[in-house]
């Protein structure tokens, strides 16, 4: 018999429907101990269930970004309030974009933090919770090499995860997360918001996105706490960012009138 060869995408869901990963796709360390099965939301070989405005294309079994038109929206079915959500991505030089799973501005910073202004706040770095939760530094891979995304949310406990290590772990209703709290929303976000659609921001850049799945998760489910410290920010960096969070608070408020 003839050796037969599988195309990728096809090997991809054969293995997370047999609960495996190949080589190349979402690293296990760290996952959450459940029961429950991943859903394929993005299989390599179509964009069903999605919706764009034609700025979307499939590249060999990876999701490209090429052109102005707006996010990439999975309209299929709504984030659960409970959830983990892997994913690959890979930036351009000097590209910015995001992963929105919660309502208004709840972002998982996708960026290259060398070249990128957001880069120099950590709090608005790659795998930030942006504009609220620095990681605890930075683990992305250098541009061009796909970078592994996951992100895990239980009760009011957030968690970022990026190349296999937790860079984000808070639980938004302690005491000692408020400045955090306050701070996005400020810029219009509500961290005990739920229900929204994933979407995968159109921010004018080059960016790609492949082995995306998503799993309902249980209070049952136990997460890995242990603690991270959010990466430190320097004075002048604060300063930048108090004036930006005026500007918009401003601008917001010009709209209004």
């Amino acid at each position: 018999m003839k050796n037969m060869i599988i195309p990728r995408f096809v090997l991809t869901g054969l293995l997370t429907v047999l609960g495996l990963h190949a080589a190349t796709g979402v690293a296990d360390e760290g996952a959450v101990k459940s029961e429950n099965s991943f859903d394929v939301l993005f299989d390599g070989s179509s964009l069903d269930g999605w919706k764009h405005s034609g700025n979307w294309s499939i590249e060999e079994g990876v999701i490209a970004r090429r052109g102005k038109g707006g996010s990439l929206v999975y309209e299929a079915r709504k984030i659960p309030d409970d959830f983990e959500l892997q994913f690959e991505w890979k930036v351009a030089k000097g590209s910015n974009s995001g992963v929105y799973y919660r309502p208004g501005q709840y972002e998982y910073q996708i960026l290259d933090n060398a070249v990128h202004k957001d880069g120099k706040n950590p709090r608005t770095s790659a795998a930030s919770v942006y504009f609220c939760m620095a990681p605890s530094h930075d683990a992305t891979k250098p541009v061009g090499q796909w970078n592994q995304g996951r992100i895990v949310c239980q009760g009011t406990v957030v968690q970022h995860w990026l190349n296999g290590e937790k860079v984000v772990d808070f639980d938004y209703a302690d005491e000692k997360y408020r400045f955090n709290v306050e701070l996005l929303k400020a810029r219009g976000g509500d961290l005990a918001a739920r229900g929204a659609k994933l979407s995968l921001q159109d921010h004018g850049d080059p960016v790609w996105y492949r082995n995306i799945r998503l799993r309902k998760l249980t209070q049952d489910d136990e997460l890995d706490r242990t603690p991270v410290t959010p990466a430190e920010i320097p004075a002048d960096v604060l300063e930048a960012e108090r004036k930006k969070l005026e500007g918009i608070i401003q601008r917001r408020s010009q709209q209004k009138q």
